[in-house]
């Protein structure tokens, strides 16, 4: 029997490296791509376990799956730094304003 190769393995790796740039974007972003990206993993590596012998890129998944962890990990703790810098400042009122004078003083 010929070995295929795992399905979603390319699509979810290029959703894991995807999702580390979208952290920027205050991190929930990026984790939620990263998740989307750890479940069509685990529903290929379903696959594998059924039947391992027919399929040759395991090792791929691996990696995604790693890449996935890391960008669900960076991600969410982007977003709690953000979220933690906000309450520090004085809440969202407060960042708005700060926002603005600053834009006010950028525009100078």
């Amino acid at each position: 029997m010929e070995q295929e190769k795992l399905p979603n393995i390319t699509l979810a790796i290029v959703l894991a490296i995807l999702s580390y740039i979208c952290c920027c974007f205050g991190g929930l972003p990026g984790a939620i791509i990263a998740g989307i990206a750890f479940f069509l993993i685990k529903n290929d590596e379903k696959k594998y376990i059924e039947n391992p012998e027919g399929y040759s890129n395991y090792s791929q998944l691996k990696t995604a799956k790693i890449l996935a962890i890391i960008g669900i990990v960076v991600g969410v703790v982007y977003f709690l730094f953000a979220a933690y810098n906000i309450y520090q400042i004085g809440g969202w009122e407060a960042y708005m304003e700060q926002v603005r004078v600053m834009t006010e003083q950028f525009e100078e």
